[in-house]
């Protein structure tokens, strides 16, 4: 009997990760990949695994799922009048996609019984991080190359989205977030909603470091604050150019590379930390990561510049 609820969230997974495929409009498909991204939260916690699923939430089925609405009102400005794709290329995509899922699929079937694993040497150390959670002493201890490389993809990503405006109108705000006239029950959300926010968005940064949360998570929830806020009228979207948003954007990063640099002279090399100083460097970068990470995700969301800048 324990396990029908899992046996109802499998089914619910499957049939949610079909939708995604088989729907024959993008913007259904891009809602079924949503759904899909919050019934994997779900599942995550289930596993047990607390900040992977408020990631999922955040990221996956939040933060990438307005990207890809975005595209798709793109799109259907761009595509309209033009004929669809024939059934030839339809069938080639398709036969491409299920070859990669079939390789991925045999990729993890086809591992060892027993994969290696490093958690009971991550688990020996943590002490000598002084951090409680074990997913933040992975990512900003023992794997931080890669949680750094990862902002910077970041700030390749929003370089990419703001270089789609056109060159009379580059530097200014998103129109996208301009409404004719925003509604009153948006209005009031705008205004009763983001202090609460602010405050989980702060809670998740600060808790990361000993337990579930972070920085990706408390960021996303910050992020989506901001946008509440400029989608209601209530602040106006930030012009692209300004001086400010720009050193926000790579604020987070360029503290996380000082730190980085800073470990051939205070500790043992390139992102080591200095005995006893561990978890205060490490707070301190996670509350300038978030930084960035809000203010890259909020303007990856609005778009490029669409207007004639003031």
């Amino acid at each position: 009997m324990s396990m029908l609820p899992d046996l109802l969230l499998v089914m619910l997974v499957l049939g949610a990760a079909l939708w995604t495929v088989a729907a024959r409009d993008r913007r259904s498909s891009v809602i079924g990949f949503i759904a899909l991204g919050l019934l994997l939260a779900l599942v995550w916690m289930r596993l047990y695994a607390v900040d992977v699923a408020l990631t999922e939430a955040a990221v996956g089925g939040g933060a990438t799922g307005l990207l890809l609405l975005r595209a798709c009102a793109r799109l259907d400005s761009i595509d309209a009048g033009k004929p669809s794709a024939g059934r030839t290329l339809q069938l080639l995509i398709g036969f491409c996609c299920a070859a990669m899922g079939v390789g991925i699929a045999a990729a993890a079937l086809g591992g060892p019984d027993l994969p290696p694993t490093l958690a009971p040497a991550v688990a020996a150390n943590i002490d000598a991080v002084g951090l409680g959670n074990p997913v933040t002493v992975v990512l900003l201890a023992y794997r931080a190359i890669d949680t750094l490389l990862e902002k910077i993809v970041l700030i390749a990503a929003l370089v990419g989205v703001w270089s789609l405006a056109p060159d009379d109108v580059w530097g200014g705000p998103p129109a996208s977030l301009k409404l004719a006239k925003a509604s009153e029950p948006l209005t009031f959300l705008a205004q009763i909603l983001p202090p609460v926010g602010f405050v989980i968005g702060v809670y998740l940064i600060w808790n990361g470091a000993d337990e579930p949360g972070g920085t990706f998570q408390g960021g996303t929830v910050l992020a989506a604050m901001w946008l509440l806020v400029m989608l209601a009228g209530l602040a106006e979207p930030p012009e692209t150019r300004r001086a400010l948003l720009q050193y926000l954007v790579v604020f987070g990063p360029a503290v996380f590379l000082i730190s980085g640099f800073s470990g051939f002279w205070l500790a043992e090399g390139f992102l080591s930390y200095p005995t006893g100083f561990a978890k205060t460097m490490i707070v301190a970068l996670e509350v300038a990561l978030a930084l960035s990470i809000a203010v890259i995700v909020a303007m990856m969301l609005a778009g490029p510049s669409a207007r004639t800048p003031r």
